[in-house]
Formats: C-alpha cells, sequence, structure tokens
C-alpha cells in the first residue's frame, strides 16, 4: 500500500438514479455515486477500482451534493440532512432532499426523472492506494482510503485532467524505470560476457 499526496480528483460513471417523493411528498434523487470493486479504464492499460473500505472514515465529513461538480449549485448537504450517503456492500448510495424552492433543483430533477441527466460523480483525494503494475503492461489502482469532499449529478462523463495526468506522469515514470533497469541489467551481462 502507499499512501499519496492530497490532490482533488473526481470519478464520473453512468448510473440509474431514481427519482420519487417520500410519504410527505418529499421529492428525491437517489442512486449510487461509486461501485465497489469494479474496474473502471482510465485510458487504454490503465484501470482503478474502488474498495469497499475506501469510503469508511469519510463520511462524517461535510460532503455537498452538487451539479456538475459547481459550487454554486448545491442541491443538498450532509451536515443539514439533506444529502444522505451510506455504503453497502456494492458501493456508495446517495440520497438528495431537493429543494422545491430551488428551480436549478427543480430542474435537475425533472431532467433526471426523464432520463435527460444519468450521470454522477465524486470528488475527493486519495489518501491510500495500491498499485498493481501488471505482466501484460497494464496497471491498476485500487483506492483504498479517499477523502471524500463531495458528489454530483452530471450531465457529461468525465475526469478531471490532473488527476489522470497525474496517472499518466506515475505510468511514464514506471516505464522509464523499467527501461533504464533493462539497459543496466544488458550492459552488465555484455561487460560480463566480454572479460
Amino acid at each position: 500500500m502507499e499512501t499519496r499526496q492530497k490532490e482533488n480528483q473526481r470519478r464520473t460513471r453512468l448510473t440509474e438514479f431514481e427519482t420519487r417523493e417520500d410519504t410527505e411528498g418529499q421529492k428525491m434523487i437517489a442512486g449510487y455515486f461509486a461501485v465497489f470493486d469494479s474496474e473502471t479504464e482510465l485510458w487504454p492499460g490503465a484501470y482503478e477500482s474502488i474498495s469497499q473500505e475506501a469510503f469508511d472514515s469519510t463520511l462524517s465529513n461535510d460532503i455537498r451534493a452538487l451539479t456538475n461538480h459547481d459550487a454554486t449549485l448545491v442541491l443538498g448537504r450532509n451536515k443539514s440532512g439533506t444529502l444522505k450517503l451510506t455504503k453497502d456492500s456494492r458501493g456508495l448510495w446517495g440520497e438528495i432532499s431537493i429543494n422545491e424552492k430551488d428551480l436549478d433543483a427543480v430542474n435537475l430533477y425533472e431532467r433526471v426523472k426523464r432520463g435527460d441527466v444519468d450521470q454522477c460523480s465524486f470528488g475527493f483525494d486519495i489518501l491510500d492506494e495500491e498499485t498493481e503494475w501488471r505482466d501484460d503492461g497494464t496497471v491498476k489502482w485500487t483506492l483504498k482510503k479517499v477523502d471524500l469532499h463531495e458528489v454530483s449529478v452530471c450531465t457529461f462523463p468525465a475526469y478531471e485532467d490532473t488527476g489522470v495526468q497525474a496517472r499518466h506522469r506515475e505510468v511514464e515514470q514506471y516505464r522509464e524505470k523499467q527501461a533504464e533497469q533493462w539497459k543496466h541489467d544488458i550492459t552488465s551481462r555484455l561487460k560480463g560476457g566480454c572479460k
């Protein structure tokens, strides 16, 4: 396991949101914001998954539900009870209570209800992860512990450039190190054979 320096990350996925009204007529948007132990391809040959314990120490954080990661479009907040986040064996489940006096929130509810918006995302820092360099040349990161900041209902899926760029740099550095080691080994063998 390796501990990482904090760097704000985002991961987006297609989800099956549900819209409903509770017994008191409160409109809700609900769905899985993250799924455990499911590989996501970041780019060809690079994968990531989320372990079941990744959110264990973060769900009591002050977390917001946003629209498209926009901090000015707050849908709910766990500290105020308008966002409820729980984890089960499948993943991180969220329920957002829609403020019917907020036209942006009501409009989003209707877009989700019609199926026009069906992406979700979460913003976090990686605190602990495992990296697996596979024999076939691919790499897989397993997020073991994260610091969750926000969940979002999103129009388009998108990985945050900085997070994916950091992953690209890590792969490039690993491959450069492998190439240098290979050159060193070949040179040593050639020198040893010429004596």
